[in-house]
Parts: C-alpha cells; structure tokens; sequence
C-alpha cells in the first residue's frame, strides 16, 4: 500500500530525531539539520512515487556529508560490494562503449559464484542496459539474470541473492570472507573480502587456524583488502598478527564522549575477542551501551613474518578493512600498495523509522591512537600501483603481481 502524506510525515519526524539524538557529531559536520529538514519536508511528504521518496530522504541524508547514512526500504537496491561481493569502476573506452566493469570479485560471493570475473564488462541487468552515470545496483532476495562482455562475447550469468537464513544480517552474503594461499618463497598470501560479525569471533578463529596451521612457518605476509567493506571489529585479531605485543589501535569517539572531550586514556579499553559466543554476555555486561572504547592489539606473539609485511588496498577498501591499513602505515608495520582507499570509516547503528524503512547514521568516529581520523580523507599508499583494466580483461592482476614484487623485497 502506497504511503499516505502523514505516514511520510511521521517517517520523517522519526529521522529527524535519530539525528539529532544520536549523529555521533553535535554540530552534524557544520551543517544546520533543523534547516536542512525543513528544506526537504515538502519534497519528501509531497513526493508523488515511494522511488521518489525514499531518493529524497536520502538527499537530505547526503548533506551531512557522511558516508555511514542510509535509508533502505523494503525494496531498495544494494550497493555492489554488500549486495554482490564485487565492485566496479567506469571505463569509458571498451569495445561496447562507456560502461561498468567488474573489479574486485570476492572469492565466493554472489557475483563469483555466478562466474564473473574481473575485467568482464557490465551490459545488461534484468534485461535492462546498465550504462554509467547510473551505478549498478541490486534487489536482496532475488534472481538476477545479468549479462557480461568477456573477449567482445556476451554472456549471460544469474546473480543468486536469495539467502533464507543468513549469517550475518549486515552483510547476508559474507561467507567465506577469507582465502589463504602460500606461494613461494613462503610468502603467505591472505584474501579478506570482508571482515563479518559486529564481534568477529568466527572471523578471529578463522585467521588463527589460518595463522597456526598454514602460515605457521611463513616469512612473509601479504593481506588483500582490496574491495573490503569493512564490518565489525575483528579485524582487531587481523592487527594482533602484524607485532608481538599488546599496542593501542584507536578509539572510537561517540556523540556523548565528543560533547564532554573525554580523555582517550581513560576510556575502557577492548583487547581480546573471545573463543566462543558464550563469552558475549560477559562483554555485553563490561561495554554494553558504551559507544567510546579504546581497541587494542591481543599479543599474539612473535611471527618470523613482522617485519616483511604488505597490504593490497584500492579505492573500494572502506571500513574496518582502512583500520586496519591505518593501524599498519602509521605504526611501520606493513608496507602498502595499491590505490587510495575510500576514506570511509565510521561506526554506524541501524534504527527503524516504520513502515518497514531502515535507517543507517554513524554513531561514532574513529580515530586512530597517533590522532588521525581518515573518514572522508582515505589512505594514500606507499607505493602506488593503479587497476588495469586491459590487462585484468586478460587475466592479469598487476596490483597484486607488483604487491608480490615489494613483499618479496622487504
């Protein structure tokens, strides 16, 4: 049933007070939110489709500038990286013209699954063509027949959204998250599509079967995070295996702890993800309702690769997955290659507005223990080496075949 002019009213009422209530900023990043509501009320309670309404909230969600906003309806698409496990950049010069192509494809996601591979070039989605400016976009729960341009031939692949019981509700396509290989030289090569679970302790044991099995006499260590969209906060057993000991990470920075300037060293600090989810109520008791809380590293030991570390990041790397390049550049740990990462890493909390409406606001910040905070500003690499999309149309992977080169070389 369509939404009535009082139901997008009280939606809107309910926005508005998330906001103010809990936006982890006070000063909503120096914009004026009470003018910017009443700016969009009439274009959202008068917006004559639910398409049209749901693109007006989130305009005005836009103009805080942030990138942890959302407003997700019963129907809405999904981005790429959360709907499909890939990512895309804009070519302009294929063989069919200015279009999407397939970037990252996370081992054993959707798009993975279906056969595509980096390099194939986006033609057509549920018949209809998909031509840039438009970023593709995709609906949960279903079939999705598409159609790729691989060597100048098309063909036609099916993108299987349908996930009765998911997982992991962020990120209902998540599995598996991680692919580890040794190549030679005993040089550990470890693939991290996504970083599941708001506590990561499937995610943590994963990496220490990983690390103990393995990569147990590895001298070296390559970590891809390219594509990441980040998650919870079990990256944090990632960041353990890149030093010996215990260290600061950073801390999170919610709207309370911002209004009275709290002292990062005296806020409670987070610094071991537990074995089992029977530990959980215990950590519910100890940070429950805290949105500020110090991360840091667990003390896995000495590893004879520390010391001879990359990281493979690009343009997609946002989240979780940019703490933890952050943590490794800032502390000489890791050497890292590849692109400029997104520049989008801030908490965010889900609240329900009615109506079957979702929406996503940031509730705390991040920073880093040396001070920084990379929300909208990214991470530059240290070396820098682009995608090629040529080169990736005939199965060649120059980002990581030049990350292999300097990990080799540490």
């Amino acid at each position: 049933m369509p939404l009535t002019r009082e139901n997008k009213s009280q939606i809107l009422s309910r926005i508005d007070r998330f906001v103010r209530e809990k936006f982890y900023d006070p000063n909503f990043n120096g914009r004026d939110w009470g003018q910017l509501v009443a700016k969009y009320r009439e274009r959202i309670i008068d917006s004559p489709s639910t398409e049209a309404f749901e693109k007006a909230v989130r305009d005005l969600l836009s103009e805080l500038h942030s990138f942890g906003t959302g407003f997700f309806g019963p129907h809405s698409t999904i981005t790429p990286r959360n709907a499909i496990a890939a990512s895309f950049r804009r070519i302009p010069n294929t063989s069919e013209g200015d279009r999407w192509v397939f970037q990252d494809v996370q081992p054993g996601g959707p798009a993975a699954r279906a056969g595509v591979k980096p390099g194939d070039v986006l033609i057509a989605i549920k018949g209809v063509d998909a031509t840039p400016p438009v970023e593709p976009a995709f609906q949960m729960r279903e079939s999705i027949p598409i159609v790729v341009s691989r060597d100048g031939d098309h063909k036609q692949l099916t993108l299987d959204l349908r996930t009765p019981k998911p997982k992991y509700r962020e990120n209902p396509y998540a599995e598996p998250s991680v692919e580890a290989n040794v190549i030679p030289r005993s040089l550990a090569y470890l693939k991290v599509a996504l970083i599941p679970g708001k506590i990561g302790i499937d995610f943590a044991n994963q990496l220490d079967a990983i690390f103990n099995g393995k990569f147990h006499d590895a001298d070296r260590l390559l970590v891809d995070l390219r594509g990441n969209p980040g998650g919870g906060v079990g990256g944090m057993r990632l960041m353990s295996y890149f030093l010996p000991g215990q260290q600061p990470i950073g801390y999170s920075l919610g709207r309370k702890c911002l209004e009275k300037h709290c002292d990062p060293q005296k806020l409670p600090r987070f610094g071991h993800i537990p074995k089992s989810k029977w530990e959980i109520p215990l950590l519910a008791l100890k940070y429950g309702g805290k949105r500020s809380v110090v991360l840091q590293t667990e003390g896995r030991g000495p590893r004879k690769f520390h010391g001879r570390i990359a990281l493979l990041v690009n343009e997609h790397t946002s989240g979780a997955a940019e703490m933890i390049a952050l943590f490794a550049k800032e502390n000489r740990l890791a050497t890292i290659v590849g692109t400029k990462t997104s520049g989008r890493l801030a908490a965010w909390s889900r609240f329900k507005p009615g109506f079957g409406y979702r929406l996503t606001i940031p509730v705390a910040a991040f920073v880093s223990w040396k001070g920084t905070q990379i929300e909208g500003q990214g991470i530059e690499p240290d070396v820098s080496v682009d995608w090629s999309f040529p080169d990736a149309a005939h199965g060649h992977d120059v980002q990581l075949e030049r990350a292999i080169e300097v990990t080799n070389s540490l």
